[in-house]
């Protein structure tokens, strides 16, 4: 599925200014249904659900280069909507408590990448994650050289209605 705007969309890879500290106190995020529903989210909920973990990730910084591997543990991010979305969707929308955010769409997360899936992680090196750190962080595996696609202090997670999700 391919979204024609005669605008850029700021939710696929673009360029931001890093942001070295958290933007909020706040650890919670919030859930928005395509029903318009929404919830607030604690590490705790995520905690609810299967972690799964996976190795050789990168952090990869606007201006500061990438550290790591890492290994992320968390939920996968398919797991969290199919736990919460009870109606078709097509894609989630993921954005920081800073405004950054990231779309990633349905075929993403039921095909992922051999990199490893799309992870909501709260742990960092069998750590959990701090608030300086991240808290929840969207992980995208296969991401390695342009850190564009990976949300720190995540705030939002938006589904998008549509029939290329929720499988019967």
């Amino acid at each position: 599925m391919e979204l024609h705007n005669e605008t850029a969309d700021p939710l696929q890879p673009h360029s931001h200014d890093p942001n070295p500290a958290p933007p909020t106190d706040d650890p919670m995020f919030e859930l928005v249904l395509p029903n318009g529903r929404s919830q607030t989210i604690s590490v705790q909920d995520l905690r609810q659900l299967p972690i799964v973990s996976v190795t050789d990730c990168y952090i990869i910084s606007t201006g500061h280069g990438s550290s790591g591997p890492f290994t992320f543990a968390g939920a996968m991010l398919l797991d969290f909507v199919n736990h919460y979305c009870n109606e078709p969707w097509s894609q989630v929308e993921v954005v920081s408590a800073d405004g950054f955010g990231n779309r990633v769409l349905a075929e993403e997360l039921y095909q992922p990448d051999p990199a490893g899936p799309i992870l909501l992680a709260y742990e960092m090196n069998g750590q959990p994650l701090t608030r300086e750190k991240g808290l929840v962080r969207m992980i995208v595996p296969s991401e390695r050289d342009d850190a564009l696609r990976q949300v720190k202090w995540v705030g939002l997670v938006k589904v998008i209605r549509g029939d290329g999700g929720k499988r019967p």
